[in-house]
């Protein structure tokens, strides 16, 4: 199938953002594995190799990172040489972060390990933004579906990723975990051979973004709209990852094995993308504020569960939740960025909104390890009430203000 490299620039066209999505969808369900091969085994990992078990989830702190100092660079090549080109060299340095995360496998080094998980955070900030690929030609009614729909993909992602864990992570005895990331370089390259297919607008010319900027980032900062977006977006993503980094050093630590722990991982990631076949439909039907709150709602009654056993079911139905509640927050959160700039602005608003999102979690990350080595899973948990109960009062707050809130 031929690429088209001469699209208008920002023409809404939904029948080509369809079929956008569904390159996308693909690319997350191969791309997404990137993100649950990291999770489930990144905290053993470092385990293994880490000097102080403090930093045993040090690693998935490097990871996001790289993810929050790929949001500007990745923002930056969109906006100059296309959509495609930055999402193309995120498939390309995931490959690479692969076969480096291997080496430091074979060779025992923690420190090789943390510059692998560096560039995986920076594949995953590439494969963050297909979401915001797949609304390039969408019309404001089709975001929310867009938008979910390649999210969908990451159902498969869910299924793939623990699966390549469970099935590789014993093939380079004695190097547990070693073929899982030869494994995990195959499914980028293989994202990045499918994104050929995306047709995206062409980047536009330097000339006209000289004569044309779009109002300063700081003007759109100041929108109650967008801050409600990121402080959503923050919460929701800043939440679900620091107590999923935690929970396979929890389960384990709690006597179970690492196929349980990674099956545990399996379920959180399908509560994440599997709702995504309706998480668009449910915002266009009741709004995009009372999906967020939903979805708030959901992390909150996530905690309460975690918090009360330590049991399969437990750390199982508590993860389910996480995910579930993360998309129905964070995909509302992006479809509010979505109306808070105008088209020749999108690149650069959502990379600050990204930029802000990840950065968070880095510094949240950092904690994860140190507080679940001294202070427990429960306390872990307990951690969830106060951030999102605060930016539920801002959401509310938010809608209130407006008389007629976004569909």
């Amino acid at each position: 199938m031929s690429v088209i490299a001469d699209l208008s620039p920002v023409v809404a066209d939904d029948r080509l953002a369809k079929r956008n999505s569904l390159v996308l969808a693909v690319a997350q369900a191969l791309a997404g594995g990137n993100n649950t091969v990291i999770a489930a085994t990144a905290g053993i990992i470092g385990t293994m190799l880490a000097s102080d078990k403090g930093l045993a989830t040090l690693p998935v702190s490097i990871m996001v990172l790289g993810m929050w100092f790929g949001t500007l660079p990745l923002g930056y090549l969109a906006r100059t040489r296309g959509r495609r080109f930055a999402l193309q060299t995120g498939s390309v340095v995931g490959t690479l972060s692969g076969l480096v995360s291997c080496v430091a496998v074979l060779n025992a080094s923690f420190e090789l390990f943390l510059a692998g998980t560096f560039g995986c955070g920076f594949y995953a900030v590439a494969h963050q933004s297909y979401r915001f690929a797949a609304c390039d030609t969408a019309s404001d009614d089709y975001k929310p579906k867009a938008i979910s729909f390649v999210l969908a993909g990451g159902v498969m992602a869910g299924v793939i990723g623990p699966a390549v864990v469970i099935v590789t992570k014993d093939w380079w005895v004695p190097h547990l975990f070693a073929a899982t990331f030869i494994a995990q370089a195959l499914l980028a390259a293989l994202a990045g051979l499918v994104l050929t297919q995306l047709k995206s607008p062409p980047p536009m010319p330097r000339e006209e973004r000289a004569q044309n900027p779009g109002r300063a980032l700081s003007e759109i900062a100041r929108q109650p709209l967008f801050i409600a977006a990121v402080a959503c977006g923050v919460v929701s993503y800043v939440i679900m990852n620091l107590v999923m980094t935690s929970a396979p050093i929890a389960m384990v630590g709690c006597g179970h094995s690492i196929t349980e722990s990674t099956l545990g991982i399996q379920w959180h990631v399908l509560g994440m993308y599997a709702p995504s076949f309706v998480t668009g439909h449910l915002i266009v039907r009741f709004g995009m504020f009372r999906i967020i709150a939903l979805g708030l709602a959901l992390l909150l009654v996530s905690a309460a569960i975690s918090m009360a056993g330590e049991s399969i079911a437990h750390f199982w139905i508590g993860l389910t939740l996480l995910g579930i509640g993360w998309n129905f927050a964070f995909i509302g959160a992006t479809t509010l960025v979505t109306h808070c700039h105008r088209p020749e602005e999108r690149n650069k608003v959502q990379s600050l909104n990204d930029f802000l999102i990840f950065g968070t979690m880095a510094l949240g990350s950092f904690a994860s390890g140190k507080m679940l080595a001294t202070l427990g899973w429960a306390f872990v948990n307990a951690t969830v009430f106060p951030p999102v109960l605060a930016v539920g009062a801002l959401l509310a707050w938010v809608a209130l203000r407006k008389r007629r809130p976004l569909a």
